[in-house]
């Protein structure tokens, strides 16, 4: 089962999702950002990077949130959430089509991939 982290980042009380881009194995889904844990690597320090990698922007981390557990067909993982706060940089897309802020009772608007849904059942309340 593959580690893979994401962020919930808060702004004026929205919530930052973004949309997987075409081609990609989820293409359309949308999800909250991070990526996949690398050897030797803190989720913490996974999360910072995978958002200057995808998103040009620093960020702090901040508490765990919840894990998820999913097994994809191309994939079996392990969400693991975590706050983080935007720090510095301009939001830009290098892997996704889009990004919105949403108000966390909005969410459930959203098509979720499968591994989300449970962490936007938890923000949404």
């Amino acid at each position: 089962m593959k580690q893979v982290t994401a962020a919930v980042i808060e702004k004026d009380g929205k919530i930052l999702i973004a949309q997987r881009r075409r081609g990609d194995v989820l293409a359309g889904k949308w999800e909250f950002p991070g990526g996949k844990l690398e050897q030797g690597e803190t989720p913490e320090a996974c999360l910072r990077r995978e958002l200057m990698e995808e998103f040009g922007v620093d960020t702090k981390i901040g508490a765990f949130v919840c894990s998820s557990r999913f097994e994809y067909k191309h994939l079996p993982i392990e969400l693991l959430v975590y706050r983080a706060e935007h720090i510095a940089g301009e939001f830009k897309l290098n892997d996704h089509d889009r990004i919105e802020w949403v108000a966390p009772g909005d969410l459930g608007k959203y098509d979720f991939s499968s591994a989300d849904i449970p962490v936007v059942k938890l923000l949404a309340g």
